[in-house]
């Protein structure tokens, strides 16, 4: 418990202390005129009150990052503190209020705009396909989640197309209606449920006391399947929303659009991710309890004998510490959760493909024809992946990987930006170094990580190599490349 209570204590000293480092770097102007003030366009550009703009900034960036992959991390131990408190705090909080920052100061601009203006033209083309794919794997995750426990606690009678159906169907209502008419009226109350959730598992804490394991009795790989998952880079995929994610940027000017002050950006980016590192960081207290305690870990176990998915393992810990009224609750919050990230992730890839297209969104007809096909795409491969019966585990783990690809692509558009911003300075190590080190966990997955029956592409000793020889080419090719201030222009 002594280092849960600290690892609280760091993320909260985290957002006082380095944010305000971050802040005064930035050169945040509090009189300088917003997007949202300039153009309001009643769609998307819509001003909004900051605490609801916050709400529904992290609801959006939350989803089920924080709990499943929060729990589906703590399944390799204690080092999983290290990595929500630290990641978050140095890396995840940075990303988002840099990548949001500066799509403030770039008229609200959707996030493959800021890849090509600082990581060139041809990123640009590509992370705008990229983005794309990614948000609708988003929405595909974030429907699977929340059809399969409706349909296994709610309703099991039912088959669980019909709550896809469901879903989807208000998916492209809420994608297709001003931002201000469903995002901004629920999911600040949603926002609230996710949070009394986390509150919750701390007052059975409170109740339960139970033995939640020290950082300092080892940081030891304690995954039923060590072998095959090294926590390098295995723990580090896992816990994308918790510690860092590339999903959240492409969700920063969704609330970039709707800010009437610069000033704003701190509590809202930064603040945002530092409260979704305290709700992973619950989530992972708790289900490193049931990991290791010898009773409770039967419970993680399916009757085949495999470890069950961050998804249900949220039903066991809220079944197990709650009465069936707080524990439906919490079921339902994860449901909201879901369904809330996976509409904005949809909503985002509206906007980049209009962004692309020059389409303009305030034609409800003209929403609705950017926005079929990606609805269209997504249903299919949530299809296939139910219909094939694909774990949760396996999805979630190549979405995260694609999701921490885009973070780091991210780190390294905003450190070209700080580069810019403060010339002669060394600022620009505020997330170069974030940079370097995603660099080398996602690199290393694809020679690391096992493949299913295949096992790795490489020996790991030498797939570390090459990926440490890719990092630090990338070092080296940031240093090398000539830096034209006049680039910058007024951002």
């Amino acid at each position: 418990m002594v280092s849960f209570i600290i690892a609280i204590v760091l993320l909260v000293a985290g957002y006082w202390l380095y944010s305000r480092l971050v802040e005064r770097v930035l050169g945040v102007d509090s009189h300088r005129t917003t997007p949202a003030v300039a153009h309001p366009d009643g769609v998307d550009y819509v001003p909004m009150k900051p605490w609801r703009i916050f709400l529904i900034q992290f609801l959006n960036i939350a989803g089920v990052g924080p709990i499943c992959g929060a729990i589906m991390g703590a399944q390799f131990g204690t080092a999983s503190f290290l990595w929500i408190v630290f990641g978050c705090i140095f890396a995840g909080a940075v990303h988002d209020f840099v990548a949001g920052f500066v799509s403030l100061r770039m008229d609200g601009a959707s996030l493959p705009e800021i890849h090509g203006r600082f990581l060139g033209n041809g990123m640009k083309q590509f992370m705008r396909g990229f983005t794309v794919l990614l948000m609708v794997l988003v929405g595909a995750v974030f429907v699977n989640t929340p059809a399969v426990l409706l349909e296994q606690n709610f309703t099991p009678d039912w088959s669980v197309f019909i709550w896809v159906g469901i879903i989807f169907a208000y998916y492209l209502v809420a994608t297709l209606l001003p931002i201000d008419k469903v995002i901004g009226r629920l999911y600040p109350i949603f926002g609230v449920l996710l949070l009394m959730m986390a509150v919750a598992i701390v007052v059975a804490f409170a109740v339960y006391r139970p033995e939640i394991p020290e950082v300092w009795q080892g940081l030891g790989n304690k995954h039923p399947k060590a072998a095959s998952n090294p926590i390098f880079p295995m723990m580090f995929i896992s816990i994308a929303c918790g510690a860092i994610s590339g999903f959240h940027a492409t969700q920063s000017p969704l609330m970039a659009r709707c800010m009437v002050n610069e000033k704003q950006a701190r509590p809202i980016f930064y603040g945002a991710m530092i409260t979704e590192g305290v709700v992973a960081l619950i989530w992972a207290a708790a289900a490193t309890v049931f990991y290791h305690d010898p009773v409770l870990a039967a419970k993680t176990i399916s009757p085949e004998g495999q470890p069950l998915g961050g998804n249900a393992m949220v039903g066991v810990i809220a079944n197990e510490w709650f009465n069936p009224v707080i524990a439906t609750i919490c079921i339902l919050g994860v449901i909201s959760a879901a369904v809330t990230s996976g509409d904005t992730a949809l909503r985002s890839a509206r906007l980049i493909v209009a962004d692309f297209m020059r389409i303009d969104q305030r034609p409800i007809g003209k929403r609705l024809l950017v926005a079929l096909p990606v609805f269209v795409l997504s249903a299919g491969l949530l299809i296939f992946s139910l219909v094939n019966q694909a774990g949760f585990d396996y999805i979630w783990r190549y979405f995260s990987w694609a999701n921490q690809v885009l973070a780091m692509v991210t780190l390294w558009a905003i450190t070209v930006f700080l580069r810019r911003l403060r010339p002669g300075k060394a600022w620009y190590w505020l997330t170069l170094l974030p940079a370097l080190f995603m660099t080398m966990v996602t690199v290393s997955f694809l020679f690391v990580a096992e493949k299913e029956g295949l096992g790795t592409l490489l020996p790991r000793s030498v797939g570390y190599t090459i990926s440490a020889a890719i990092t630090v080419g990338f070092g080296l090719l940031f240093f090398l490349r000539k830096t034209n201030i006049k680039e910058h222009n007024g951002i």
